[in-house]
């Protein structure tokens, strides 16, 4: 979630305040009709839902609203704690605790106590953040080992989903390369501080046959462009971005109507 006004949190913030304050910020009143709203366009009750990178579950929520199946990563301990507390007792949404990759394996996540919607397998997302405008104060004061997984292996076991949601922390071209097949809706988040990241998962896409990209920043909700954009023109629009952007997310689909803001939601 690349920090979307959570960032330079406090010094002595504990991760459970932090954990909260997500909660606060993520299930905030109101905020899941408008999740619902814009969800709405890429499921239908009954359909599959990825969401990698769940933190505190304010996305699966919304697909489960809507009556889709999930299947919810979080490779956190206590956020993949808090998700059991949350959702356990849902049938309709399965959890997985472990980090999505490339290959299965292990690998190191980072953790930031006091800001633990930027934990990352990425070591050159922490090299991108230090000295950058706005992410000043970040640490990552602790470590921990945690099975890899991938986006065919979560397929192979739950099935194919109708959509994706990747939200990994400068780890989503890695997430990429271990997916083989184009479900009809996926996004990527990506960040102004690494935007070769988003490059990379833009040419993986198009291998895939995706043609068709459009964009939200931050946690807008609203898609930046009257119409999508093919991986060439996302990437430029990416890349003059300016730093403040910071951060947003690119939907790419399959049936480009669902990633028009004009047209109605199927």
């Amino acid at each position: 979630m690349a920090a979307r006004g959570l960032r330079n949190p406090a010094r002595g913030v504990t991760t459970a305040q932090a954990i909260g304050r997500s909660l606060r910020t993520y299930h905030a009143p109101g905020r899941a009709a408008r999740l619902d709203g814009f969800h709405r366009r890429f499921l239908t009750p009954g359909e599959l839902a990825f969401d990698i990178g769940a933190h505190v579950g304010d996305r699966a929520a919304s697909f489960r609203r809507l009556g889709a199946r999930v299947v919810a990563v979080e490779p956190q301990p206590r956020l993949a704690r808090l998700l059991r507390l949350l959702y356990g007792r849902d049938a309709g949404m399965a959890r997985v605790a472990a980090l999505v990759g490339a290959a299965p394996g292990e690998a190191v996540l980072r953790l930031n106590t006091a800001n633990p919607t930027v934990a990352t397998a990425s070591p050159d997302f922490i090299a991108a953040a230090d000295g950058a405008p706005g992410w000043e104060g970040q640490r990552w004061d602790a470590e921990i080992t945690l099975p890899v997984t991938t986006l065919d292996a979560l397929a192979a076991t739950h099935g194919r989903p109708a959509l994706i949601k990747l939200d990994v922390e400068g780890y989503e071209a890695a997430a990429l390369a271990g997916l083989s097949f184009a479900p009809r809706t996926l996004s990527f988040e990506f960040t102004t501080i690494q935007r070769g990241v988003a490059f990379a998962c833009l040419d993986r896409l198009s291998g895939l046959g995706y043609r068709a990209f459009n964009a939200c920043l931050g946690e807008s909700m609203a898609f930046a462009h009257p119409a999508p954009l093919d991986a060439a023109g996302m990437a430029a629009w990416i890349a003059g971005l300016p730093a403040a952007a910071n951060s947003g997310d690119v939907y790419a689909c399959a049936e480009p109507a669902r990633i028009t803001p004009a047209a109605p939601p199927s």
